[in-house]
């Protein structure tokens, strides 16, 4: 469960920044195995890994946290489990775990969400329920390398998780609007652009609109996984979004986490851990 002070803090803002979550023993490996996807040359990668890497505003390295045990064990990484057990009452099912790449030369990452009031209403949602808060989406980000202030990179909107009115795309960013090549390098009032150090966790609902500011340093670059969890009982995008090729490199634990489920059951993963029936 989240303790009082992540709960108010997590509904006030929609977002939970955690600090120093990976040891050095967690993160280096993960580094390592980051670094090895990333530099391998196309026809080197396995079945179902690889990405475009024609995309101009990020690239993201398709399946990353099955790449190597070092990145799949974030999935279930005890710093966040307790907090995905409110969120999704405990019923979760992982949707995906991509390995984001941010470099100088990648473009504006404009703001955007998974939802809005006016998309898919009875899909997507956010509310509290006996005290606890609960989410059917959920981005978990586990940074790799570290973010200075000045740097750009990951912008949030606080509070937008909760909004009941669409953003207008003059807000904020106006110039962005019809310029593709746009460099978005400040942060206007009511964006917040967290500063990370490499082994943080961001925190966040699909709700909350979020995007990249242009990336400035010309020597060092911003790589993070990007774990995505939902509920087990609703499907949001694939049925079955993992190919056997995928699933076959994965743990049993992870197996059950990735699976649909009905709502009135637990997963074993989670009987296990919560002494649940």
């Amino acid at each position: 469960m989240m303790s009082p002070e992540q709960r108010y803090f997590f509904d006030l803002t929609g977002y939970l920044h955690l600090r120093n979550v990976l040891s050095e023993e967690e993160l280096k490996p993960a580094q390592q195995a980051a670094d090895r996807y990333i530099s391998m040359p196309p026809e080197q990668w396995p079945p179902e890994f690889g990405t475009d890497l024609d995309r101009r505003d990020l690239t993201g390295y398709a399946h990353g946290f099955a790449f190597d045990k070092s990145l799949e064990v974030l999935t279930q990484h005890p710093a966040i489990w307790p907090i995905l057990m409110e969120l999704t009452d405990y019923r979760p099912r992982l949707n995906g775990g991509t390995l984001g790449y941010n470099r100088h030369g990648h473009i504006f990452h404009r703001l955007h969400a998974g939802w809005r009031p006016s998309k898919r209403p009875d899909v997507r949602r956010y509310y509290v329920e006996d005290g606890k808060i609960r989410a059917t989406d959920l981005v978990f980000f586990f940074y790799l390398t570290d973010v200075y202030p000045g740097d750009g990179g990951l912008i949030v909107l606080p509070g937008s998780h909760k909004a009941h009115f669409d953003r207008s795309p003059e807000m904020f960013y106006p110039g962005a609007v019809d310029n593709m090549d746009y460099v978005a390098d400040t942060v206007p009032p009511g964006v917040h652009n967290p500063r990370f150090r490499a082994g943080d966790v961001f925190i966040m609902p699909e709700h909350l609109m979020h995007g990249a500011l242009t990336w400035q340093p010309t020597d060092r670059d911003r790589r993070f996984l990007i774990v995505r969890y939902n509920v087990q009982h609703m499907v949001t995008g694939q049925r079955r979004p993992f190919p056997d090729a995928i699933r076959e490199r994965l743990d049993p634990e992870t197996i059950d986490l990735l699976e649909l489920a009905p709502y009135y059951e637990y997963k074993d993963i989670v009987k296990e851990r919560e002494g649940l029936e």
